[in-house]
């Protein structure tokens, strides 16, 4: 995703400003969420071939069936996980847009300038009757 956004992996990031700075920061942040959002999908993959594993063994007559039920607590682990795999990836997207904001990458254009930029509406001309206000009678 980072590579994606920024074209830089996020390893990168921190190499490019000043140690302490608000860019460095928010660098760092967006490292971390990177690298906490692989360390989850990894568990998440891990635990669905786990599962995986065990249907594919049951429906293949190899096991048997556990009366507490085939994926027992391997179902709620994975709905955990997607659960807080969704919650990392929301949380680095925020990441990505907040860096984007505090340090653009050299030569990428604003985010706000891929917005089209209109004129202020005009009033329509009234032509100018006389230079002078007239006077009630």
């Amino acid at each position: 995703m980072v590579i994606d956004a920024l074209g830089i992996p996020p390893r990168r990031l921190d190499r490019l400003h000043t140690p302490g700075s608000a860019e460095d920061i928010v660098a760092q942040l967006v490292a971390m969420a990177a690298k906490h959002l692989d360390h989850l999908n990894k568990e998440l993959v891990a635990q669905a071939q786990q599962g995986a594993d065990n249907l594919t063994r049951v429906a293949a007559g190899k096991t048997m069936v556990n009366s507490l039920g085939i994926l027992q607590n391997s179902a709620t682990q994975i709905d955990i996980l997607a659960a807080r795999r969704a919650d990392a990836v929301d949380r680095l997207k925020e990441l990505i847009h907040a860096y984007r904001h505090v340090a653009p990458p050299a030569g990428a254009v604003p985010p706000h300038a891929h917005q089209p930029i209109t004129a202020p509406a005009q009033a329509p001309a009234t032509p100018v009757a006389s230079a002078r206000p007239a006077r009630a009678r």
